[in-house]
């Protein structure tokens, strides 16, 4: 008996060894693939939408220009989805303690695309000549700057004229792309040949750009960082067609959709597909924020409870449930909520139809039709707009939408030719940067429908924005900027909409896709595809 009892423990203790074996070769063999090492080589194919007027982004800096663009040129920093800096072309920098000196010390070994090294002297001529020629937020961060200096080719120097806690976000690729001296020096800077062949010092060169079909970057294989990149190429393709650029997905021609790239009401559809991963990561820095422009010159825009009246009978959460496939936020003011100093102190502006009409009852409004300018982005932003049209026709504001292509609506909007108009605008990481263009009066002036378009004039404000820019340290500005962001809100210059979420698509066999704040513009050199 007590032979049986000893076999059957024996063969017992070695079922349980042989499962306890299995199990844990089965946590290695997972933990080996979670941590397992990114693999070198391969394609990817991307869409780029529209066409980029241009890639030498010292130049031109709209989206599709940075999509590419970013991979091609660098700054000294780049941002975590918490807008906190990172290395980039400078591996190390210093604040000093009253604000004013900012210390950056540049990597080991950079080279252009061209084989050239890149040291301190390619950071003073970009900073100090080309781009404050060229880049217009440059030129207004440069205009915070005393002086800017070299002690040696691996350091360079920023010397403020009064603390501006975000100059330290100011450094991107878009803001501040460094250009390579031995090239544009002493040449006209707009007509050089070298913005057609761009040349900087990111983890992927420019090869070729057949214009209406592709544009193609290679691997830099003397990238400073050693082992990155670790895609061989990547592929822009440029399909003008949202429904053809669903399929060009479908059938794997192309790998990542980007945000935007197709119809919203397509996108739960698209990302349905097999092995097909969506995130809605890397618009941190943007937090783009999307309003409508209330011509404030004019009645009865220039009445702000009229402007409240428009708040309350805007079906936000409709607008985002409906058209935004849910994603995004209902907007309470001026600062996106991911934008640093963000609050909730104002006054928020629910649905509310009845209060709407009560405003408009108490005002005296005689029922004057309204324009209304959508965005020519496709046909979403068309839904929207007839949207509201109903929104507002529901508490007796007659509108009538006058569509435009997007030179149309440019021109319209820089010339303040609406009555109301749907934008949306990054933030870019700080408030000072982002959001007081669309507010001060110093801010309003025709040509650019990126400024105080609304018109929107008030004393108080210009002050608290001017003191909020250059408190120091960070708690000085936060105190002043929540006194903004309830001023706005009870002003109603502009009607808040959404915070909007652009979700990229892409095949899951790709990895580390999106690897900081400002999403596929500048995180490539982190992707690598699984075998």
């Amino acid at each position: 008996m007590q032979s049986n009892v000893r076999k059957q423990t024996k063969i017992h203790k070695g079922n349980f060894m042989r499962r306890l074996l299995s199990m844990s070769l089965a946590l290695i063999l997972t933990a080996s693939a979670a941590y397992a090492a990114p693999v070198e080589g391969g394609k990817i194919n991307l869409i780029v939408q529209p066409e980029p007027p241009g890639l030498m982004i010292g130049i031109v800096s709209n989206g599709p220009s940075g999509l590419v663009g970013g991979e091609i040129y660098e700054s000294l920093l780049r941002y975590d989805d918490k807008l906190r800096p990172m290395p980039s072309l400078a591996k190390s920098w210093e604040i000093s303690s009253d604000g004013l000196t900012y210390t950056f010390h540049l990597q080991d070994n950079v080279k252009f695309h061209d084989g050239q090294p890149m040291t301190s002297a390619d950071v003073l001529f970009s900073v100090k000549d080309f781009l404050p020629k060229t880049l217009a937020k440059h030129r207004n961060t440069m205009a915070r700057v005393e002086s800017v200096t070299a002690p040696d080719d691996k350091t360079v120097v920023f010397k403020l004229k009064q603390p501006f806690e975000p100059f330290i976000r100011a450094m991107d690729y878009g803001a501040m792309p460094i250009i390579p001296k031995h090239i544009y020096e002493g040449t006209d800077y707009m007509t050089n040949p070298a913005n057609e062949k761009p040349i900087g010092t990111g983890p992927f060169k420019f090869v070729e750009w057949k214009k209406g079909s592709y544009i193609k970057l290679e691997k830099n294989k003397d990238y400073y960082i050693k082992g990155k990149p670790y895609l061989d190429e990547v592929y822009y393709h440029i399909i003008p067609d949202a429904a053809s650029r669903s399929v060009a997905y479908e059938t794997g021609k192309v790998d990542v959709l980007p945000g935007g790239s197709v119809e919203n009401f397509d996108v739960p559809r698209v990302s349905a597909l097999p092995n097909t991963c969506v995130t809605q990561k890397g618009w941190e820095f943007y937090s783009p924020l999307s309003w409508l422009w209330l011509n404030n010159r004019t009645a009865p825009m220039d009445n702000p409870k009229f402007r409240q009246a428009i708040m309350y009978a805007l079906d936000r959460g409709f607008a985002r449930d409906a058209l935004w496939n849910g994603m995004g936020k209902v907007a309470t003011g001026p600062f996106s909520s991911g934008l640093p100093f963000y609050a909730q102190g104002g006054p928020e502006y629910p649905y509310d139809p009845d209060k709407s009409k009560a405003l408009l009852k108490e005002i005296g409004y005689n029922g004057k039709p309204l324009r209304l300018l959508p965005l020519p982005y496709g046909e979403t932003w068309q839904r929207w707009a007839e949207a509201v049209k109903q929104n507002l026709a529901d508490v007796g504001i007659p509108v009538e939408i006058e569509a435009t292509d997007v030179a149309g609506w440019n021109q319209k909007v820089s010339n303040w030719d609406y009555d109301l108009a749907f934008t949306y605008l990054y933030q870019n990481g700080d408030p000072a940067v982002g959001v007081e263009r669309n507010y001060k009066s110093a801010q309003i002036a025709k040509g650019s429908p990126w400024n105080n378009v609304e018109g929107y004039s008030n004393a108080d404000i210009d002050k608290l924005l001017e003191q909020a820019a250059f408190a120091f340290p960070a708690e000085k500005r936060k105190v002043l900027y929540d006194q903004v962001q309830v001023k706005l809100q009870e002003d109603v210059p502009v009607a808040w909409l959404l915070e909007l979420s652009f979700p990229t698509i892409y095949n899951c066999k790709i990895k580390d896709l999106i690897t900081t704040g400002m999403g596929l513009n500048d995180s490539l050199r982190d992707t690598y595809i699984e075998q």
